[in-house]
């Protein structure tokens, strides 16, 4: 992928981000394709609970289905380093969509056999293409100015927490009207459509040329050690906010016994999330992104730690939404160090890496909180959920003085 790096404007922002060639075109075809990401697991879940009238194998199959797209991320991501966009996504976004369509025919009436569903689920997962990573790199491309880039990145990650927000909400319309299985039949047309424009864009060509390795004494860009910091801290998150939203139900529970607030309460996460992200853009930021990355960390593991604090629920929304604050800063910063600590060559995959890290610890976060709940205090739940946040702002500190010492 490669286009003409843009001129850093007089005054950078947003609106400058999207006046750059190809900028809009390319970006709004992606969100039509991401937005499958909001609207399938929901709809896979319903249908297959509908089509098997088993919660316990809807809840295996959607975590064979997440487990695959999570775990296989990186190696789709280095075909399409290595193969080029166009190349590489539309066969993966064709398969996708074609195994989802048989997802959906498995599930829309009762009768199909659970091992059938669960097999197709996980071929399904492993060719879903890899979108956000790639965008993230058509970003780094269409952007020569760090500053402009920061602002895409903050940009494109608070459109993508409000992809997961209206998915679910457009399979709500969707299904009143018919079967749950027709979300899935949905998720692939987007994925589908929306591939099928993004890869015709302008911004998108063949692959870069990988560089040839230095031998001797030169120093070499990019590899584990520069992904550290970014994907420890990104697993980190996804640890800390998949924890969060289970104790923000036991808060709730415990406080006010009215479950019905936790979605109010979750939603002043989010909306601190995005306020946070387009803060986190606007700003003129005059440290290193690795240092950023840290503050965010450490400042999102004490927010949450102190809000297993809060007397009461609306307190609770509030200190949601301070924590939510950090959340797209912490990430978008991730994705931009391993955009800068990868070779122009492998982008999408350091991308990917970043990706895979924030949605394998959202996977466990609920899994281990939900162990700790019940047998330790509310408020030590939360201090141990924060302190994950913590943990990985004390590798990434650790794997760049690694770093510095190893390239001094």
């Amino acid at each position: 992928m490669s286009a003409p790096a843009s001129a850093r404007p007089a005054a950078p922002s947003y609106a400058a981000v999207l006046r750059v060639p190809h900028a809009r075109r390319t970006f709004a075809t992606a969100l039509v394709g991401r937005l499958s990401y909001g609207t399938v697991p929901l709809s896979l879940l319903l249908a297959t609970q509908r089509a098997t009238g088993s919660y316990a194998a809807s809840g295996a199959v959607l975590s064979l289905y997440g487990a695959a797209v999570v775990l296989l991320t990186p190696a789709r991501a280095s075909l399409v380093d290595r193969h080029g966009a166009r190349r590489a996504l539309f066969p993966l976004a064709v398969a996708h969509g074609a195994l989802l369509g048989v997802l959906a025919a498995l599930t829309w009436r009762p009768g199909a056999p659970v091992p059938l569903i669960g097999a197709a689920a996980v071929l399904a997962g492993a060719c879903a293409p890899p979108l956000g990573p790639t965008m993230r790199a058509v970003w780094s491309a269409l952007l020569a100015d760090r500053d402009l880039l920061r602002r895409a990145y903050s940009l494109d990650g608070v459109a993508e927490e409000l992809l997961f927000v209206s998915g679910p909400a457009l399979v709500g319309v969707l299904i009143a009207c018919t079967a749950p299985a027709s979300g899935v039949l949905l998720g692939a047309l987007l994925m589908v459509v929306g591939t099928a424009a993004f890869v015709t864009s302008p911004a998108m060509t063949g692959p870069r040329p990988r560089p040839r390795p230095r031998t001797g004494g030169g120093r070499r860009r990019g590899g584990v050690r520069g992904l550290a910091a970014p994907v420890a801290v990104a697993a980190g998150t996804g640890l800390a906010l998949s924890g969060v939203e289970l104790l923000v139900l036991a808060h709730v529970g415990e406080h006010s016994g009215d479950t019905d607030l936790v979605p109010w309460v979750l939603g002043a996460l989010s909306v601190g999330s995005a306020l946070g992200g387009l803060a986190n853009g606007a700003i003129d930021w005059r440290g290193s992104a690795r240092s950023r990355l840290l503050g965010f960390a450490v400042a999102l593991g004490l927010t949450i730690a102190v809000a297993g604090l809060a007397p009461g629920v609306p307190t609770l929304a509030v200190a949601m939404t301070a924590a939510g604050a950090f959340i797209a800063p912490a990430l978008t910063t991730a994705y931009l160090l391993a955009d800068e600590s990868a070779p122009a060559s492998d982008r999408t995959r350091a991308g990917a890496w970043v990706n895979m890290a924030v949605n394998a610890g959202s996977s466990a976060g609920g899994l281990t909180t939900g162990a700790l709940l019940g047998h330790l205090p509310l408020p030590l739940c939360f201090a141990l959920t924060g302190a994950t946040a913590l943990a990985s702002a004390a590798v990434a500190l650790v794997s760049g003085s690694r770093k510095d010492l190893a390239e001094a």
